[in-house]
């Protein structure tokens, strides 16, 4: 029987020892590591070369989404699983966009996590039951959730600049506006993201999928 060689990345420490002791009974599968933050999978995931990842998406530093997009660029036959406590939309198609095969909640008992982790390594895609509704919907033509509906389009298009790195006056450049106007832009998305600064705008963005 070939094993499954499986790497836990999530931040919280009850959880891995959870998962493992849970990976552990199960015949064919095999943890070869953990990682605590975004930074550690994506090391470990090339050091390890791990048959699937179940990634976390909120963690501290480099998050689930991005880390799943780093290691998708340079080892795509790794399957990664995003576990969540959330049902967020926004975060469902951001994962499948960084390139995750599976999204399952972490509440998901023991039978679909261990389905899941199969069908991953299997080369399948595989979302909970909970996760597939909203895909089901989507794909029936339901109108797609819109990222940040509490922006104005000409702010989510600004956001999506930033989330790409670019400047104010690159900003003001591409969309042919004054720096005064790109500041008032940047300012309101600010206040209603609720963020301090533009890295925090940044990581807001790309985890809902800009950039």
């Amino acid at each position: 029987m070939d094993m499954i060689r499986v790497l836990i990345a999530d931040d919280h420490t009850l959880f891995r020892k959870g998962i493992h002791a849970l990976l552990k009974s199960i015949s064919d599968m095999e943890v070869i590591g953990d990682a605590a933050t975004g930074e550690q999978a994506i090391e470990r995931a090339a050091a390890l070369r791990p048959d699937v990842i179940l990634m976390d998406i909120q963690m501290p530093g480099v998050n689930g989404i991005e880390a799943t997009r780093r290691i998708v660029q340079t080892s795509p036959e790794i399957g990664i699983l995003m576990l969540t406590m959330f049902q967020a939309d926004d975060s469902v198609f951001a994962a499948m966009r960084a390139g995750a095969r599976g999204y399952i909640l972490k509440g998901a008992d023991q039978d679909e996590m261990v389905r899941a982790i199969r069908a991953v390594a299997g080369g399948e895609a595989l979302f909970g039951p909970e996760i597939a509704k909203r895909l089901m919907s989507f794909f029936s033509g339901a109108k797609p959730p819109q990222i940040f509906p509490e922006l104005t389009d000409r702010e989510r298009e600004i956001l999506n600049l930033i989330a790409q790195g670019y400047n104010n006056a690159e900003i003001g450049d591409k969309l042919a506006l004054a720096p005064k106007t790109v500041r008032n832009h940047i300012s309101n998305i600010f206040s209603k993201l609720q963020v301090a600064d533009r890295a925090q705008a940044i990581i807001k963005a790309r985890d809902a999928g800009l950039g």
